[in-house]
């Protein structure tokens, strides 16, 4: 490495935790597990835990560490005590936001506009010269309409209902049989003690692809998720242009019907810049940005 100060980025999800160490002109990314969310019962524990995993790996002194984190947008309170514990762990400055938040900042550039977020969990986060408004990102229990937990959850309540003549027979069937197990099954495996929106979201690629297949059932859990993220994208701002990232968009099919969705509710799908680990290194370097009011600092 050079002997510039490093600084590092993390990018805090349910499902994995990324972290992005740049020295000069050199990144080196690091991946490990994700954890349940700072809003929900040892968050932050959780999150320092996952966090830590990845900072074992970093022999070299931080100057600065951004991190975008599940939850932190309705746990403010978390990710201030977040933001210090990792500041007394690192010795560096730290900030944390909510990874809709950086993931804003790296898909935009710090621009106006709406990020729609469709993986594990959804959002969609507008920032215009009116404020910044976020839509959904409410949790799976909640919320978080049309991702990849939506779809699963959809998935197997088709399943259920099929098995008892309350619904349509579905190709679906066969998909949770092999993943899941029998229909009747399904109930105790929702009741795992694992966290369950990332279960469920596992499933989603297998609802997409028996949609693209023609499977009647899945075509309209699939038809439901697009007109879900669409209607978050329109609800949270005004502003023309839409970032559109998350896992569901490895999804040629379903990113390609989302698009042309998005485009009929007069909006321009626009590539993203970077991603919420650029955004979280932008927000760790700058303070002069929208987005300060959602940042919790700690030295």
């Amino acid at each position: 490495m050079t002997s510039s100060v490093p600084s590092a980025a993390i990018d805090l999800g349910k499902t994995r935790c990324r972290l992005l160490l740049t020295d000069g002109d050199e990144r080196i990314r690091i991946d490990g597990d994700g954890a349940p969310g700072l809003a929900s019962s040892q968050g932050v524990d959780a999150a320092v835990a996952a966090i830590d995993a990845l900072l074992r790996h970093v022999d070299a002194t931080l100057a600065h560490l951004g991190v975008g984190a599940a939850g932190a947008w309705v746990a403010p309170e978390e990710a201030g005590m977040l933001a210090r514990r990792l500041a007394a762990r690192t010795g560096a400055s730290v900030v944390v936001a909510s990874d809709v938040v950086t993931a804003h900042l790296g898909a935009l550039g710090g621009e106006a506009g709406t990020l729609l977020i469709a993986g594990t969990g959804a959002a969609a986060l507008g920032v215009d010269a009116g404020g910044a408004r976020l839509v959904d990102g409410w949790g799976p229990d909640l919320g978080d309409f049309g991702s990849g937990s939506w779809l699963g959850r959809e998935m197997l309540r088709a399943v259920v209902r099929a098995d008892v003549g309350l619904g349509p027979e579905t190709a679906l069937t066969r998909v949770v049989t092999e993943r899941v197990g029998a229909a009747s099954v399904i109930p105790s495996w929702i009741a795992r003690d694992e966290p369950l929106a990332r279960r469920l979201a596992t499933l989603a690629p297998s609802v997409l692809d028996a949609a693209e297949d023609g499977d009647v059932v899945a075509r309209g859990i699939a038809d439901e998720a697009v007109r879900l993220l669409t209607a978050s994208a329109a609800a949270a701002s005004s502003s023309v242009a839409v970032a559109v990232h998350g896992g569901l968009m490895d999804h040629p099919w379903f990113r390609a019907k989302l698009g042309a969705s998005l485009v009929t509710a007069g909006r321009t799908v626009v590539p993203a810049a970077g991603d919420a680990l650029d955004g979280a290194l932008l927000l760790s370097r700058r303070t002069d940005l929208p987005h300060e009011r959602f940042a919790h600092r700690a030295e």
